[in-house]
């Protein structure tokens, strides 16, 4: 069976890419290995410019045809699993994992794979965004891998997923996971109302929030369990909106 449609599912989201050299050879590397989406995030080069075109070769319409948007939540619109990668080790409370590991988990459902900026990489409040973590496993001499290099590694192993006859399939019930914009949505509705009961203060919030979003990113959740979760936060700003007045003294 020909598993390859499923990379026309995957995104490949370059965040702020600043080489058309880079942003060239990215487009060749997934033509050459299946791939198709193609996202940036604010990029910092011209996508048509005679180098990139040149970079490019025979992959100028993926080029021609990538999205261009100016954030990175707009990017993942519509994506139920998302993965970022790392060029360096901070402290996460998911393990890093190696593309060979983690990329089969993209190849059901609508997912994206984030590259982070060549200079910097991707910011923790961009990483928060994203379920799991992949890092290239490189030699401790000279661990810094280019951007184009990242993704030529990681398409390949996407690549090389789909012509695995029995690979196994993962997540079966991945057409359920909610897309970014639902989880975005709840996590608003969650925000709101423990503020509103002082378990979060404004000062902490965001920082608070954060460790949860990495909670709830770390379960899948699906469209259902989101509905059901804002229907018990729906039902408790009910209650407390209905509450009867404490009884004063007589």
């Amino acid at each position: 069976m020909n598993d390859r449609p499923k990379l026309s599912a995957i995104k490949i989201v370059l965040v702020e890419p600043s080489g058309p050299l880079n942003v060239g050879s990215i487009a060749r590397i997934m033509k050459n290995m299946g791939l198709s989406q193609l996202v940036l995030v604010n990029p910092q080069c011209d996508l048509q410019s005679p180098e990139a075109k040149q970079m490019a070769v025979h992959a100028q319409e993926i080029l021609s045809s990538a999205q261009v948007v100016d954030s990175l939540p707009e990017a993942l619109q519509n994506c139920q699993k998302v993965a970022a990668t790392m060029g360096r080790t901070i402290s996460l409370p998911t393990a890093l994992e190696t593309p060979n590991t983690l990329v089969p988990w993209l190849l059901s459902g609508e997912s994206a794979l984030i590259f982070g900026r060549e200079d910097r990489g991707l910011t923790n409040e961009e990483l928060n965004l994203a379920q799991r973590f992949v890092q290239i496993p490189s030699h401790p001499v000279y661990p810094s891998l280019n951007l184009a290099q990242s993704v030529a590694i990681c398409c390949y192993e996407l690549y090389r997923c789909t012509l695995e006859t029995q690979t196994e399939e993962v997540n079966s019930s991945a057409s359920n996971l909610a897309s970014r914009q639902v989880l975005e949505a709840y996590y608003d509705h969650l925000e709101s109302l423990l503020l509103e009961i002082g378990y979060l203060y404004p000062h902490t919030a965001n920082r608070r929030m954060e460790k949860l979003k990495r909670f709830y990113n770390r379960a899948y959740p699906t469209e259902a369990d989101v509905a059901m979760l804002r229907g018990i936060l729906s039902q408790v700003q009910w209650a407390i909106s209905n509450a009867s007045p404490s009884k004063g003294s007589s």
